[in-house]
């Protein structure tokens, strides 16, 4: 899995999203939409999602906790040095 596409936003924005990112599986599978989100405990990633019909944000991406703990690293890293 690798990171395609890295898309951090100004700061001035007004939300907690500090970037949008792209992957890319090791089969050429791309999935678009996942976020570094600002939170009260320091950066971490979101998988994309979608508000469904009672409100709510549910995740369209579920990953492995394993899974997750490495893309967030790897998308961390590419974030610090720029994008």
């Amino acid at each position: 899995m690798k990171i395609v596409r890295m898309n951090p936003l100004k700061s001035n924005s007004g939300g907690k999203t500090v970037a949008f990112f792209d992957i890319q599986s090791k089969d050429g599978i791309v999935i678009k939409g996942f976020r570094i989100v600002n939170g009260s405990n320091g950066l971490f990633i979101s998988s994309p999602d979608e508000k469904g019909k009672d409100g709510k944000y549910y995740e369209t991406v579920i990953l492995p906790k394993e899974m997750k703990d490495e893309l967030q690293e790897m998308a961390l890293q590419e974030y610090n040095k720029g994008g």
